[in-house]
């Protein structure tokens, strides 16, 4: 695999275990993540990139341990004394996790694009591998609920997934374009393969698929893309995804996430645990492997990922 390179589709601690192993199979010059920014958000007069700093944090090897997001070894002497304030504390951020919001804020507030900035904190933190924001316009994720619209962090964190969902909008992706990075990086003439990790298919693979250009690149594939089911006999092993489909009416099983992508993939990867739906899988006319796709230990993160690049080499 010296000379091929592979983009990765990814957003939330799900995409971030997968590309933490591919990270550790292939060169900075062999994979490029393209990552979900429909998270974004404006807290406290800061520019938030959740997903960005999940997956930075995670290269870093920098990311909580006990939640897969956020800083290790992180304080939190600001929250406190903000709500001593009466200040706004439903999103927590520690100290050092501050420092990046202010940073990429100001640098915005220059006049900076998002992949620029994102660029510049990775190099500080060491990391070499392209990050590359889905696009540098904003695109807000908003839920559709029982109850009305809500901004996908009110709903994800201040609410934690209770209201019933009943759809979803990217606000801003028909403007959107991709940034002249990850245009390159599908144009690389020695990609041989794009990856859709297993991320929710709904808030964060969709936001990205939404901007201009995206959906049609994967829809005119000229290398094999596979994705990860994130279901896991019917449930998903972190966040609301299965929780969504069930109030969607959408069966909670790894073959509705199939379906989901269907005209996009040539490959689908099911977990062990889902071996009895290869046939139902096959019959939407993508090709099936299957794995163990839990990932528990690095050793497991790593394992898939090489799982995943050799069925990708196969149907390439």
């Amino acid at each position: 695999m010296a000379s091929r390179s592979y983009i990765a589709l990814t957003g939330g601690v799900g995409g971030a275990k997968l590309a933490l192993g591919l990270s550790r199979l292939l060169a900075p010059a062999q994979l490029s993540f393209i990552v979900n920014t429909g998270d974004d958000f404006n807290h406290l007069g800061l520019h938030v990139s959740p997903d960005i700093d999940t997956l930075l944090y995670t290269l870093a090897g920098e990311a909580n341990p006990e939640t897969g997001w956020g800083r290790r070894d992180e304080s939190w002497r600001f929250m406190h004394e903000l709500e001593r304030l009466g200040g706004e504390t439903w999103f927590r951020l520690g100290d050092r996790d501050l420092a990046m919001h202010v940073e990429r804020t100001r640098r915005l507030g220059d006049g900076a694009r998002l992949t620029e900035v994102t660029r510049e904190i990775a190099a500080a933190f060491g990391v070499r591998y392209p990050i590359l924001p889905m696009c540098d316009r904003a695109v807000r994720t908003i839920i559709a609920t029982a109850g009305g619209e809500l901004a996908f962090q009110h709903y994800f964190v201040r609410d934690r997934c209770a209201p019933q969902v009943t759809g979803f909008r990217f606000d801003g992706a028909e403007a959107a374009t991709p940034s002249p990075e990850a245009e390159a990086a599908f144009d690389d003439p020695e990609l041989a393969g794009i990856v859709v990790c297993p991320s929710n298919p709904f808030v964060s693979v969709d936001p990205i698929l939404a901007v201009a250009g995206i959906r049609q690149r994967l829809e005119e594939r000229r290398v094999p893309v596979v994705a990860v089911s994130p279901i896991i006999a019917g449930a998903a092993i972190k966040g609301p995804t299965a929780k969504m489909m069930r109030e969607l009416a959408i069966p909670n099983d790894a073959v509705a996430v199939a379906r989901h992508y269907r005209g996009l993939l040539d490959g689908f990867v099911l977990d062990e645990q889902d071996a009895a739906l290869v046939n139902d899988v096959a019959a939407l006319g993508i090709e099936v492997s299957v794995t163990q796709t839990l990932m528990v230990t690095l050793a497991d993160r790593i394992d898939l990922a090489e799982k995943v690049l050799q069925f990708c080499n196969r149907l390439g």
